[in-house]
């Protein structure tokens, strides 16, 4: 992703986003893939009206910091309640980073990233590793309650 103000590639700072309900190691691999593309990397762990996390954010974000190696220097992590366009907006991040794993989540974010390019930022679908693709946070919680 190219920032016109400047000759940097990685000039563009990126989030993503998710309920990280557990982080699982799809999510690193997107967020290792994704902080190699951009100058700084938010990881975002977000409310979800749709969803039920089994912690609040901030025990989210705290599991989400210990996971993330040390040498990852780019990427941050914070907890936001809201749209998550409204955050970009915020931090002057310019992209959406978001994980696939098959084409029911590619539908679902091609119409997210739909709507978030009307609000102005652009969203950057990164399918996930094969040998990741089955895996969720959801079957995560159900082989460790």
């Amino acid at each position: 992703m190219r920032d016109a103000s400047d000759g940097d590639p990685r000039a563009t700072r990126a989030v993503y986003p998710g309920t990280f309900d557990p982080v699982t190691p799809g999510h690193l691999d997107i967020a290792d893939r994704a902080r190699r593309l951009f100058e700084h990397l938010t990881v975002l762990v977000a409310v979800n009206d749709d969803k039920q996390p089994t912690r609040p954010d901030t025990a989210r974000a705290n599991a989400v910091r210990t996971a993330l190696p040390p040498t990852w220097t780019n990427v941050t992590v914070a907890a936001w309640t809201g749209l998550t366009a409204d955050y970009c907006h915020h931090d002057r991040s310019t992209v959406i980073i978001r994980g696939i794993r098959n084409s029911t989540d590619a539908l679902y974010e091609y119409q997210l990233a739909a709507m978030n390019e009307t609000l102005g930022i652009t969203t950057l679908l990164i399918p996930a590793s094969p040998d990741l693709a089955t895996m969720s946070s959801t079957a995560m919680r159900s082989l460790h309650p």
